[in-house]
């Protein structure tokens, strides 16, 4: 098992845990090197990095960017990074400033279809109501008994050409990996495999493409070993790692108990060919340790950059 999660949520985006009980949590777990990565939102790393070292682990700074590629609606995480790069502070504060208007025509969506009182009730969910989104319009409808449980909300529901989904043009791949990059930080491609199975995904050459255009834009990982992926994915994405000479990554995309596929902790190891996210600042003896809530800090992180 790895002893590393590098793709978590809090309270702070949609998660169900606050920062500092999630790294409680991954702590009793094992795990001993851990990113909080909340979407589009660094304000629970402070919490999470003081908790983390009371209790032993390596903290490293993270977040998920959302963005839109080619009408895909794609994450991008950001690893390593340092949370007061004002680049990436503004990218991210333009981001969230949409998600309220996208919450309102996602309620509406619903009403049509049936289904009154979303948007209030998305909001009781959502801890940060800047951060409103899909997972607390989910949690809405699993309370008003519309679905069994959160997994099955996206099968129905808030997905292309079902009720409560609404396009929406987030950040651009160009931006994304430009701020990660631009503040000392790896950008990795979160759980790809769910571009690929998702209704209307994109194909193999058109994920191709987007590896390609992610590795020549500074993009360095893609996570091999998540929560969602099948073992046979595992696999298929450390072909892709090994061809676009891309780092391998590893997350639960944990966002609470009952929610999500895996816990905190319980992720196997790496296929054998994988070469570690982790080297992008382990291997670099000028990296500036994670372990602090002050490291990553100023300019001197973005002289180190790897990107």
């Amino acid at each position: 098992m790895l002893d590393y999660d590098l793709h978590c949520h809090s309270t702070i985006s949609d998660g169900l845990l606050s920062p500092a009980d999630l790294m409680a949590r991954a702590a009793e777990r094992g795990v001993k090197f851990i990113a909080l990565t909340d979407h589009d939102d660094l304000s629970g790393l402070p919490e999470a990095a003081a908790a983390a070292e009371l209790h032993g682990m390596q903290f490293i700074n993270g977040v998920e960017i959302s963005v839109t590629w080619r009408n895909h609606t794609l994450h991008i995480v950001g690893l390593h990074i340092n949370p007061v790069y004002q680049s990436l502070v503004d990218g991210l504060h333009a981001i969230r400033s949409g998600r309220g208007t996208r919450a309102k025509l996602m309620a509406d969506s619903l009403a049509k279809s049936g289904i009154p009182g979303a948007l209030e009730g998305a909001y009781k969910h959502a801890s940060n109501h800047g951060i409103i989104g899909r997972t607390h319009f989910a949690r809405f409808l699993v309370e008003g008994g519309h679905c069994k449980d959160v997994r099955s909300v996206f099968k129905n529901y808030l997905v292309k050409g079902k009720p409560g989904y609404v396009a929406h043009q987030w950040a651009s791949l160009s931006d994304a990996v430009g701020w990660i990059c631009g503040s000392g930080g790896v950008a990795v491609l979160a759980h790809p495999g769910r571009y690929t199975v998702a209704r209307k995904g994109m194909g193999q050459k058109t994920l191709r493409e987007l590896l390609r255009e992610f590795a020549d834009l500074g993009g360095q990982g893609i996570e091999v070993v998540c929560g969602s992926h099948t073992p046979e994915q595992y696999a298929e994405f450390a072909r892709y790692a090994d061809e676009f000479n891309l780092l391998a990554s590893c997350g639960s995309d944990f966002h609470g108990p009952g929610e999500s596929y895996r816990d905190l902790g319980r992720l196997p190891d790496f296929p054998l060919s994988c070469r570690p996210v982790w080297l992008a600042w382990e291997g670099d003896p000028l990296s500036c340790s994670t372990s602090s809530p002050s490291a990553l800090v100023g300019q001197e992180a973005v002289k180190r950059t790897g990107c």
